[in-house]
């Protein structure tokens, strides 16, 4: 596992497991997130977007299986 740097103001940390696409991402509030099926490239461009938060929103959390 991997971890991403991200400069963002809701996400603290983002973790990347690219032989099975699994996602980790902790929030600032102390929540987290897990999705599965994630490619290496939608991580990379989450992370690298202007605003990592608003990508989130648009680009993962609808798109790919929250597992926890």
């Amino acid at each position: 596992m991997q971890e991403l740097p991200v400069s963002s103001k809701i996400i603290k940390s983002v973790y990347f497991r690219p032989d099975d696409g699994r996602l980790y991402i902790r929030f600032k509030n102390g929540e987290e997130r897990q999705f599965t099926g994630v490619p290496q490239k939608a991580a990379i461009a989450m992370v690298k977007a202007p605003s990592p938060g608003q990508h989130y929103i648009e680009h993962i959390r609808t798109k790919f299986e929250r597992v926890a």
